[in-house]
């Protein structure tokens, strides 16, 4: 994490939205692309990594993954070409030990090989853990943006809650598990809520108050250490930064461009909203988690869950809404066309869990979906 995240210097409490660093992390699945099933590959993918890229990669707690994350940056057309890079080198990499590079959000058929890499952590994680720690892989997209301090980083999660089941439904990308359609959008979604300090952010007034709560759940042995804290928007454990790990991981790189871009804007906008004085929606834990549900379950096809009301609405009137109040934030960093476009494409084609099952559609293979999947992953 410390070559993702850093202090964003004295000038970010004015408030500028293009003082908001973005990083990301992306988690891919390696897969035999004759069967469709995982391959325990990662250390061999690591290890044929130009020693330039190498950096950038970190293994998983199933062998099957490969994460790649960015350095900080505040440009979109820099961060679309470096992940682009590192996926492209990631994909070489699996090809060459016999892998497809795929980004899915959830094994989309199965994985005979549950062994952890050697790293002690993941062992212990599997110790502490047991079954759940052995689930089939699934692989997201966490969005990393700088803020000025950790108290405001907080306050911002508070913020940020109502928008965050239409980012889920957004990113979308996991239909298919054992080989079958779950009905899902986001099976990933379905599949985590196993794991502890998983879930909607609490609400916190400080980060002292914050940190208290996670030093509590590692005494009590919930949790190994700070990382394995899991709520939808959670603190940096040692950056003034705002972590967004919802989503899937994307399809494209156009599309965790989009995602990217709006996740910015949405804690610009909280940071806005904060320093004029605003409080913070607190809708009720059961209905924060049914929206969640609900979005994973749908995605963009049906209705979703408005925190601010309590009640349904459709989908692309919460989209529209969520673009509406974001959109100075995104005028300013220079943002709101490459939005308003990529927003077009995601109307268009559908969310990733729809494409899949367009694919499907078409092939009655799940196997040729996943190739179509590989060759998503790395297109320009």
């Amino acid at each position: 994490m410390t070559s993702l995240l850093r202090t964003v210097g004295d000038d970010a409490d004015t408030g500028d939205p293009d003082r908001l660093t973005i990083g990301v992390e992306e988690e891919f699945l390696l897969l035999d692309p004759e069967t469709g099933i995982n391959l325990p590959v990662a250390e061999e993918v690591t290890d044929a990594l130009p020693v330039a890229v190498r950096d950038r990669s970190r293994l998983e707690v199933r062998r099957s993954m490969i994460e790649m994350f960015t350095g900080l940056g505040t440009d979109l057309t820099e961060l679309r070409h470096e992940l682009l890079g590192l996926r492209r080198a990631a994909a070489a990499a699996a090809a060459a030990t016999g892998a497809s590079l795929v980004a899915v959000g959830a094994t989309p058929i199965g994985e005979p090989d549950l062994t952890t890499p050697s790293e002690p952590r993941y062992r212990a994680m599997t110790e502490r853990y047991g079954p759940v720690a052995r689930d089939p892989a699934v692989c997201g997209l966490q969005v990393h943006i700088g803020v000025a301090d950790r108290d405001l980083a907080v306050r911002v999660c508070n913020h940020l809650q109502v928008w965050l089941p239409v980012v889920r439904a957004m990113t979308a990308n996991s239909p298919f598990w054992e080989g079958a359609d779950t009905g899902h959008a986001s099976w990933r979604s379905v599949q985590l809520q196993r794991w502890p300090a998983l879930g909607p952010t609490p609400y916190f007034e400080s980060a002292g108050e914050y940190d208290e709560t996670v030093t509590g759940l590692i005494t009590a042995g919930v949790l190994l250490d700070a990382s394995m804290v899991y709520w939808y928007a959670r603190l940096s454990p040692t950056y003034p930064a705002v972590e967004v790990r919802i989503g899937d991981v994307c399809p494209t790189v156009d599309d965790t461009v989009l995602t990217v871009a709006l996740v910015r804007a949405a804690v610009a906008s909280a940071v806005t909203e904060i320093r004029a004085g605003l409080p913070a929606s607190m809708p009720r834990e059961c209905v924060t988690t049914a929206a969640h549900w609900h979005a994973a379950r749908h995605g963009l096809s049906r209705n979703l869950i408005d925190l601010r009301l309590g009640k349904a609405r459709p989908a692309w009137d919460m989209v529209n809404e969520f673009f509406a109040t974001i959109s100075p934030a995104l005028l300013h960093n220079g943002d709101l066309e490459l939005v308003v476009d990529r927003l077009a494409h995601l109307r268009a084609e559908g969310t990733g869990a729809d494409r899949q099952r367009q694919a499907y559609e078409r092939s009655g293979d799940l196997r040729q979906v996943l190739v179509e999947l590989a060759e998503l992953t790395v297109r320009d």
